[in-house]
């Protein structure tokens, strides 16, 4: 009895296929948008994840004034750092990988008949640790380099091609400003971030040269501490800020004239903001879903309608009310379902190459896959039931006299 019911299901659809076709087009929308919005938020959380585990392992970063407070989200301004400050957290606070003190200034970076205006940052080697960025080629500072100022530089990926090509850069001179520097170094490529600046258009240069030799100062900007794996990062958080209040001589009860940002908290909250808009997004795009079930439910009824001769005769000819109902149940939950494995295909396909064109990461979610069809079918039971219930009640010998 099932078989045949779907059968004839198929049937009433194929006889009239364009009133179909436009029938299930909203299912087809809801779905589509569904499985691509999902599936694109995925991405985008995905490749906000990368970014951020990109920025370095078990990382912190400690910077002076308060962050963004305030009217307008205007940064409160303090005294900088200085290199004893990143020796202090390096010597007192436990569990820590690398700690570097770093600087930096924009300067037009010249090789040959070629010019490149890029940021120097000066630091220690241990810059490359906390942000866990490997050397394609060349070598870190030497010890007496990064000690008596030598003018040596380590080159980011966007800065050696500006500026050489496809020339290999390692033992080059290139002048910083007016300061000529011998490339040491290239850096791995890592790309642009989620906050849309090129992680690779940089200079590394020793910290004791940038401050002699370009800065003319001893400030540190901002300093990068990494925990060892398996170290809480809330812990060496709390014992920074301990350290450097008693530093920078806060007494109890004023506000700290720095911030320590655990990149941990960050991810977190970025993650969980994609998370939010697109379950935002695929709840909007679900009310297509609600529009296609409700052109189910006026097709069915117009279909009640029109095959009223056809109801009575069956159950005058010993057609259960069960039958009849099941019958165009059935039909109802065959339209969205063929509706539902369209609006996947297409869903898919548009995810696809919107992740393309976004340049995230395609991050195939079975599970939204799976709701969004079982839904489409559920639709059809919710908002075929009363049409099929109608044709189910009718009185035979008034349906075998409509006209």
């Amino acid at each position: 009895m099932g078989w045949e019911t779907i059968l004839l299901a198929l049937r009433e659809i194929r006889r009239n296929l364009m009133r179909s076709s436009l029938t299930i087009l909203g299912i087809i929308i809801g779905v589509a948008a569904v499985i691509t919005m999902v599936t694109l938020g995925g991405g985008v959380t995905a490749k906000v994840t990368s970014d951020i585990a990109k920025l370095g392992t078990n990382l912190l970063l400690v910077r002076p004034g308060q962050g963004h407070h305030g009217p307008g989200g205007t940064r409160s301004t303090a005294d900088t750092f200085e290199v004893s400050d990143a020796e202090a957290i390096a010597r007192e606070i436990s569990g820590l990988a690398a700690v570097a003190p770093m600087a930096s200034q924009v300067v037009q970076g010249i090789y040959g008949n070629e010019n490149w205006s890029t940021t120097v940052t000066g630091s220690t080697n241990a810059y490359l640790t906390v942000r866990d960025w490997p050397l394609e080629r060349g070598r870190t500072f030497a010890d007496n380099e990064s000690r008596g100022s030598k003018s040596v530089c380590i080159l980011g990926a966007t800065v050696r091609r500006e500026l050489f090509g496809d020339q290999d850069p390692v033992g080059a001179i290139i002048r910083l400003g007016k300061l000529s520097f011998r490339v040491v170094g290239l850096l791995a490529a890592k790309g642009q971030s989620s906050f849309g600046t090129d992680q690779d258009d940089f200079v590394l240069i020793p910290l004791r040269t940038f401050q002699r030799r370009i800065a003319g100062n001893t400030d540190v900007d901002r300093i990068y501490v990494s925990a060892r794996d398996g170290v809480s990062t809330k812990k060496v958080q709390r014992d920074i800020e301990a350290l450097m209040r008693e530093r920078r001589h806060i007494v109890p009860g004023d506000d700290d004239d720095f911030h320590v940002r655990d990149m941990q908290e960050l991810l977190s909250t970025m993650t969980g903001t994609t998370r939010v808009l697109t379950g935002l997004l695929g709840a909007v795009a679900a009310v297509s879903l609600l529009v296609g079930g409700i052109g189910i439910m006026n097709i069915m009824l117009v279909s009640v309608t029109e095959r009223t001769r056809e109801i009575g005769i069956r159950l005058a000819v010993g057609a259960l009310e069960r039958d009849v109902l099941m019958q165009f149940l059935v039909e109802a939950v065959v339209l969205s379902s063929c509706g539902g494995l369209i609006g996947v295909v297409l869903g898919i396909a548009a995810a696809i190459i919107g992740a393309h064109f976004l340049s995230v990461p395609f991050v195939f979610n079975l599970g939204i896959v799976l709701i969004a069809f079982v839904f489409s079918g559920a639709v059809g039971v919710v908002f075929g039931y009363f049409p099929a219930r109608q044709a189910g009640q009718m009185d035979p010998i008034e349906a075998l006299r409509h006209e």
